[in-house]
């Protein structure tokens, strides 16, 4: 049976296992949760590139004890030469998904490592900086194992990536790396040491920056030096509702944080009492479907939407929504599809301190351009825009729609729940089947994670928006959903497409609990 891991001096949760190793490393030498994130944020960009990076963008729930949670949005902007004609004078019909024209928004991760410390700064933090990036510098340098996940990726996405500025010198210089070969990355490991030394900001308004954006500029990019310079990560209140077990907490527009927030609160009125029977699964699916398609048609920049995205989550909208899911019959589908690849992190220390971060580069390996020679991989998040009217129609200085969403929550019974996954699309389906079985239904933190799970819509490249079910879910499980209507692919028992979730929590009497998902290479490590 498996069992989440606790320990009472702080933990955290990570995707690979030196990530979290790095961050539990600041709190055994006393640092705090934030500082401890910064760490394992820093370790994974380095350890696990396919999935982020630095080039890429973050978003971060942080939950002080005895205040109510911040947010932090850290995702940037469209170029200033990024325009409908840039991308029609080059013979575009649409924004392309790889390439110089797709690294066309800034990078927000390390302006909100920035922020971040800010806050750790003002609870007492005073880690240095350069320790915080000790461990990524190091293992850039002396190189790491080449996960099964990478390899997998780096092959399948090989026709799309080698020709990319700097791919395949940074990360296959001898063709697509075979699993464990030793991928050493001296370039990055550089600038992470210069930004130690000369402090975050550097990276939009310093020497960083400004080989960062002679990189992109002679690539073929449209982010120019004062695109990075005009940066600035910001501290925001989350979107949150008001649940029979606690009160939820996500992040706003432009990410589809809603989406997440919403689906918990229309399952909360179901009235579904058993976890993992047909009620369980399609009454959270019927709620997917709910929440996406409000988010498909409004969710964007969020100074352009022209409402209130928390109206969703008042009792009218939520009521009447919740009539409309039949508990019997499956909605009609597909809708379009959000895909996006990320990785999630969460930590807690022993004051109470609680993190939930995601971090980001959208794709697999985002646009595969490597900006110059400082081994920094782009993200190509811009690629959600469009080139026509519409709530992510693309312009200069727009944020992009995001699929990122890191969860927190405040629970009736006293714990503070951070939780996440990567996963594009998937993110706020596998939330609410982590959430619902844990805290809802009761089933130890692990087993919820582990626990077979679905996915409905298109994700990693497939063109298939149908219902996706690990095939260990029940087969009379299974057999009912596709009597209800639902389109049921079944696929592989431990699909990585299910994504990597994680979960941190910090219980009232001082114990810290977390768990790792088995689909990916992750661990928690405790101080």
């Amino acid at each position: 049976m498996p069992r989440s891991r606790t320990c009472t001096g702080g933990m955290v949760s990570a995707p690979h296992h030196l990530a979290a190793q790095a961050g539990a490393g600041i709190l055994r030498e006393g640092g705090n949760a934030i500082e401890a994130m910064v760490a394992a944020a820093a370790a994974i960009a380095v350890v696990y590139p396919h999935m982020n990076g630095i080039g890429g963008d973050g978003f971060w729930l942080i939950a002080e004890p005895g205040r109510e949670p911040v947010a932090i949005r850290a995702c940037g902007p469209a170029a200033g030469l990024a325009n409908a004609r840039f991308y029609t004078d080059h013979g575009d019909t649409a924004i392309p998904t790889r390439g110089p024209r797709a690294a066309l928004t800034v990078a927000g991760a390390i302006g909100g490592w920035d922020e971040a410390l800010r806050h750790a700064r003002a609870a007492g933090g005073r880690m240095p900086l350069a320790r915080l990036l000790a461990d990524a510098i190091g293992h850039a340098r002396a190189g790491v194992p080449v996960t099964e996940s990478q390899a997998a990726l780096t092959a399948s996405k090989w026709s799309e990536l080698s020709a990319q500025p700097g791919f395949a010198a940074t990360y296959a210089p001898a063709g697509p790396p075979a699993l464990h070969a030793i991928l050493r990355q001296g370039a990055l490991a550089a600038t992470l040491a210069y930004l130690a030394e000369a402090g975050l900001d550097d990276f939009y308004r310093g020497d960083v920056a400004r080989a960062l954006a002679t990189g992109l500029e002679c690539a073929g990019s449209p982010l120019r030096l004062d695109d990075l310079a005009a940066f600035r990560a910001r501290t925001l209140a989350p979107l949150g509702v008001q649940l029979r077990s606690g009160r939820v907490y996500n992040l706003p527009p432009p990410t589809q944080g809603v989406s997440s927030l919403m689906i918990l609160a229309l399952f909360d009125r179901l009235g579904v009492t058993r976890a993992d029977g047909h009620a369980h699964v399609h009454g959270l699916v019927e709620a997917t479907k709910r929440a996406f398609i409000l988010r498909n048609a409004h969710v964007g920049d969020p100074g352009r939407m022209p409402f209130d995205p928390a109206d969703w989550l008042r009792e009218p909208v939520l009521a009447r929504e919740a009539a409309s899911i039949d508990m019997a019959r499956a909605a009609p589908w597909p809708h379009p599809a959000r895909p996006g690849d990320t990785v999630w992190l969460g930590a807690a220390d022993r004051e109470g301190r609680v993190v939930s971060y995601i971090q980001s580069i959208f794709w697999e390996f985002g646009s595969g351009v490597v900006a110059g020679d400082t081994g920094v991989l782009w993200q190509n998040r811009g690629a959600s825009f469009t080139l026509e009217e519409g709530p992510n129609a693309l312009a200069p200085g727009r944020l992009p729609f995001h699929t990122l969403n890191p969860a927190l929550a405040r629970l009736a019974d006293g714990r503070t729940l951070a939780y996440g996954t990567m996963g594009g699309e998937g993110q706020p389906q596998t939330q609410a089947a982590l959430f619902t079985r844990h805290v809802l239904y009761g089933q130890d933190m692990q087993a919820a994670i582990d626990a077979p799970r679905w996915l409905l819509g298109r994700t990693w490249g497939a063109a298939s928006t149908n219902l996706k079910v690990e095939a260990r879910m029940a087969p009379d499980v299974v057999e009912q959903l596709v009597r209800g209507g639902h389109d049921v692919e079944l696929v592989g028992d431990w699909e990585d497409m299910m994504g990597h979730a994680g979960a941190v929590a910090f219980h009232p009497g001082g114990v810290i609990e977390a768990a790792t998902d088995p689909r990916a290479d992750g661990a928690c490590a405790g101080a």
